[in-house]
């Protein structure tokens, strides 16, 4: 098999492992500054976990549908590739919790569903859990260390019902994990660090909020042109993000290659690589690894085969979407942009969104149609996910029946499947990921970047490329001006 660089001879050579929007992130940074880059796409599309669609005739996101865009990672990125005409705001954000068979309006005054005091959800919990949480400033300030499960230490603070009615489902929307493992310093790092500071976790997020952190890890920033709103969504879905960058990337002169795996990686000399693929061998200066944990584990196994160990403990939940279009006039009034569930109730769906109502574009796609989604699966629970489409959309139904009384028929629907779609944060997931990337720093010209490592979030995926991006380019374009070698060249 004949070594190949993949484009004109000039200019030192990134290979970029995953096609996923962190991939295509890290392409479109590398060939910004300089790098020739070719990216390796196992799967036959791009674009990892945003996937645009269509029901019924109606544009949808088949996968992440919004962009946290107080953070500015995203809308940068997608302002860079063309899209900034088309990002959106949500038309609404005004959502409930189901809990205890009705629809209870989304509480304010939290963070990340744990309250500044007891007024902030008394729509919501017992009277007997208002109280406890009224407790929360008598007791002795709690020992947290350098980690501790978010569900855990709220509960042993203010009781297991915040937890389960709030901190749950909230953080299962973005995790799809189990709260009582989820690490609090990963997800909600602004009130990990306060809680170290204050004698009562109550205060801690009174001062989270008073320095304007009530938002979660991955919506920390400065507000963007999009009327200060947290969330935005791209007209045609946000899943048309990675189509646009890769249009970028191949006009700036990448090379994109789909249904192409890394099978292999190689050193190449002293800092060079060699990455191998069914067809062909790619010598590169520099690799970005934003593949999901288990093949970058496997890539690296014969290289560090310490960081190969952490980075396949990384575990993964899986999930899936059920999309249903109705004939709007069969749809009764539906409160707001959709609704969280408890998984401590015991229902099959762990959300729902009004795609309709939540963002204006896909109305006025569609007119004639409503069109929701439900989420079903999270990490321990996958059993759900082996029942096949027909029932998962019956059950999203039931539970959409109970909780809106809501009776039509769909004129369509679809099943979306995220097998191993989520990276989980457990207490330590940061202490693993620094440990593996501190074994991986005697390889030049090597970085990890991705969902697995630095926020789950489109924005926090964008900036784990940037970083990656940026060392590398320091790294091997400072190396081709010295002279380095392998620079420019194959061998």
């Amino acid at each position: 098999m004949n070594a190949d660089t993949t484009g004109p001879h000039a200019g030192p050579h990134a290979v970029v492992v995953g096609g996923g929007i962190t991939g295509l992130a890290a392409a479109h940074r590398l060939l910004a500054a300089g790098a020739r880059v070719t990216l390796l796409e196992a799967g036959g599309r791009l674009g990892g976990k945003l996937l645009a669609g269509e029901i019924a005739g109606a544009p949808v996101d088949l996968g992440a549908e919004s962009l946290l865009a107080r953070r500015p990672e995203a809308v940068a990125l997608a302002e860079a590739v063309g899209l900034g005409d088309r990002l959106r705001p949500p038309a609404t954000t005004t959502a409930s919790v189901w809990s205890r068979g009705r629809l209870v309006p989304m509480p304010k005054g939290h963070v990340m569903g744990v309250p500044g005091d007891a007024e902030a959800v008394a729509g919501l919990l017992s009277e007997e859990a208002l109280r406890r949480i009224g407790r929360d400033r008598e007791l002795p300030p709690t020992e947290i260390g350098e980690d501790v499960a978010i569900g855990a230490y709220v509960a042993a603070r203010m009781g297991r019902e915040v937890v389960d009615r709030l901190v749950e489902p909230l953080l299962g929307g973005v995790y799809a994990g189990d709260a009582y493992r989820i690490s609090m310093r990963a997800a909600v790092p602004a009130l990990f660090e306060a809680a170290r500071r204050h004698p009562s976790l109550t205060a801690a997020v009174r001062a989270v909020q008073a320095a304007g952190g009530a938002v979660p890890a991955d919506v920390a920033g400065a507000a963007t042109g999009l009327g200060g709103s947290v969330f935005a969504g791209i007209t045609g879905g946000v899943g048309t993000l990675p189509g646009a960058v890769a249009d970028a990337v191949r006009a700036a002169g990448g090379t994109i290659l789909t249904g192409t795996p890394a099978t292999a990686l190689h050193r190449a000399g002293a800092t060079g690589w060699r990455v191998e693929t069914p067809e062909r061998t790619l010598d590169a200066d520099a690799v970005v690894l934003a593949a999901p944990a288990p093949v970058a584990a496997g890539l690296l196994g014969g290289h560090a085969p310490g960081a190969a160990a952490l980075l396949g403990g990384i575990e993964y939940a899986s999930m899936a979407l059920v999309t249903l279009a109705f004939r709007r006039a069969d749809v009764p009034g539906l409160p707001g942009s959709g609704f969280l569930v408890p998984p401590v109730d015991g229902h099959t769906i762990k959300a729902s969104t009004f795609s309709s109502a939540k963002w204006g574009w896909v109305g006025d796609a569609a007119p004639d149609l409503f069109v929701l989604r439900t989420s079903v699966g999270r990490y321990g629970e996958e059993t759900q996910l082996h029942r096949d489409d027909e029932d998962l959309a019956a059950a999203s139904l039931k539970d959409l029946g109970a909780a809106t009384g809501l009776a039509a028929r769909p004129v369509a629907t679809t099943v979306t499947r995220w097998t191993g779609g989520l990276p989980q944060y457990p207490v330590g997931h940061l202490d693993r990921v620094a440990r593996a990337r501190a074994a991986l720093a005697d390889l030049p010209g090597l970085r990890l970047a991705g969902a697995a490592y630095d926020g789950v979030g489109v924005p926090a995926c964008v900036a784990s490329a940037h970083r990656a991006a940026d060392a590398l380019a320091d790294e091997i374009i400072a190396t081709s001006e010295t002279g380095h070698p392998g620079a420019g060249h194959s061998s």
